[in-house]
């Protein structure tokens, strides 16, 4: 008989939660670390990607902060989960909430790529758990909006990633604001470029559950290689795109995921884009149409590779081979979730097998390499039942006169003058506050998709600088005249100017 939450020591309203959500009995990596958790002690688990990590440290957490009820403080958070990106965090506020709900906690989340003003807030008027990315945490912390000293608990997420985003020397520093003796829960798939000495230095006798292979642990999913010509390489990419249930197709380039998702949905296969240009409500807008069915296929960059999960994913694309054999195992997590099945599929050009088949050894997998051509029965067989093809719409063409009114929730930058434009974040208008102070470190991007343009904004067709702020029909210094003429666009050459030298300046143009 499989043991319950209630048996593991979850109090009942807590598994009530669980129960209503159709959640009735643990996976084993709660089964093995609540014991744990839950009577306080430190606790290093090492799970694959979909195991129920997160369920594995929001019991304990939630159970214990509830066992001693106090008065919130504004500015002091009780117990603090840190994620390395933003979509990993939204996904475990998705969890931690109504259980923090069940007992009477308040969480909140913050991240970069959005102003800091209702982040702020939340912590002014006071918040017990705090789900956070550590850049933008870093920053609050600095600013003294956000105060460890009374935490606790502390849970360290995908501690791997963290490292691999190069967060850890930001992560240690939050640390080192943490009192001492307080409960640390430490989660990575591996404990390599850091992550053991995070574990030394914080960690005390913890007890380690190390429930998969630290490996890739993807044995439960069916993978293919598929080895096709580059003729032939977009049509196949088509033709796996059709059918009914949601498939995730990873590419290594932002331009490349927004071309394809395009190319997909004037296809007629309803398909939405996720990267690093993206401002944050355009990714939660692409991510709640992936996962109501809206769009059939989210076409992604590394970006959705940790964080994203969506139930129903059939089938996972490698487009583009990852570079290295961590990208492939996370990539692939996207489906096969929490016992389910799944396909994995890699798209290998001949130029390409050689790299393959070292990502695969690396992975600790054996895959045969299959030729196939556009009508191959295996081809078809990963397919499986066609959708039908969905008439594409064009996208409302958005003006980028910032004179003209924007649909609500949208930036406006019609302000004029010195204050347009230069603050918004994730698409929402900022003062000219402290938040323009650092770039985005909280994108959830490899470290080949640098986040600083998603610091400034996110918006791959970010309007141009006339349009940042200022008259959008403000002329050129060269037809202002001398550089003497100063602002006064319509003096003649040679003419004195009343105001100031700056119009030509460097450092003031375009405020």
């Amino acid at each position: 008989m499989s043991v319950t939450f209630s048996a593991l020591g979850v109090p009942g309203n807590l598994a009530k939660v669980l129960s209503e959500s159709g959640i009735e009995t643990p996976f084993p990596i709660q089964e093995a670390t609540l014991p744990s958790t839950l009577a306080g002690g430190d606790v290093l688990g090492r799970g694959q990607t979909g195991s129920g990590k997160t369920l594995a440290f929001s019991l304990p957490l939630v159970a214990r902060l509830a066992q001693r009820p106090q008065r919130r403080k504004a500015r002091f958070p009780r117990a603090l989960i840190m994620a390395p990106t933003r979509e990993l965090a939204t996904q475990i506020a998705k969890t931690v909430d109504p259980l923090a709900k069940a007992s009477g906690l308040r969480t909140t989340v913050i991240y970069g790529g959005v102003a800091q003003s209702r982040q702020e807030k939340a912590m002014n008027e006071g918040v017990d758990i705090v789900i956070a990315c550590p850049g933008r945490l870093d920053d609050l912390i600095k600013q003294k909006i956000v105060d460890l000293s009374q935490l606790e608990i502390s849970v360290l997420d995908e501690a791997d990633h963290m490292a691999d985003m190069g967060f850890l020397p930001v992560v240690r520093r939050i640390m080192d604001r943490m009192p001492t003796g307080i409960q640390h829960m430490l989660f990575s798939a591996t404990l390599d470029n850091g992550v053991d000495k995070v574990v030394k230095r914080y960690l005390s006798n913890p007890t380690i559950h190390s429930v998969d292979a630290p490996q890739a642990a993807v044995n439960t999913m069916e993978h293919h290689v598929f080895v096709i010509g580059n003729d032939d390489k977009k049509e196949l990419i088509r033709i796996l795109a059709q059918g009914t249930a949601r498939r995730i197709m990873f590419m290594r380039t932002k331009h490349h995921a927004k071309k394809m998702a395009l190319a997909l949905s004037k296809a007629g296969v309803p398909a939405v884009d996720l990267h690093g240009n993206l401002s944050q409500n355009a990714r939660d807008r692409n991510l709640a149409a992936f996962a109501s069915g809206e769009a059939k296929v989210l076409v992604a960059t590394d970006v959705a590779a940790r964080g994203v999960h969506v139930d129903g994913v059939e089938l996972v694309v490698h487009v583009d081979p990852p570079a290295e054999h961590k990208a492939y195992t996370h990539r692939s997590g996207r489906t096969a979730r929490a016992g389910s099945d799944g396909t994995v599929v890699t798209i290998c050009t001949p130029d390409q097998q050689g790299d393959v088949a070292s990502l695969l050894k690396q992975a600790g997998l054996k895959v045969p390499f299959e030729k196939v051509n556009l009508n191959s029965p295996v081809v078809a067989k990963v397919v499986g039942e066609v959708a039908e093809h969905v008439a594409y719409v064009a996208p409302a063409q958005q003006t980028r006169n910032p004179a003209k009114k924007k649909p609500a929730g949208e930036s406006s930058n019609a302000r004029g003058g010195r204050g347009g434009g230069r603050n918004v974040r994730g698409g929402e208008g900022q003062s000219r506050g402290g938040e323009r102070r650092r770039s985005d470190r909280d994108g959830a991007s490899s470290q080949s998709e640098r986040p600083a343009r998603e610091a400034r904004g996110g918006n791959a067709d970010r309007p141009a600088r006339s349009a940042r702020g200022a008259n959008t029909e403000r002329p050129s210094n060269a037809s202002r005249g001398s550089r003497a003429g100063g602002r006064n666009a319509s003096a003649p050459t040679g003419g004195r100017s009343r105001g100031p030298r700056r119009a030509s300046s460097p450092t003031t143009s375009g405020r």
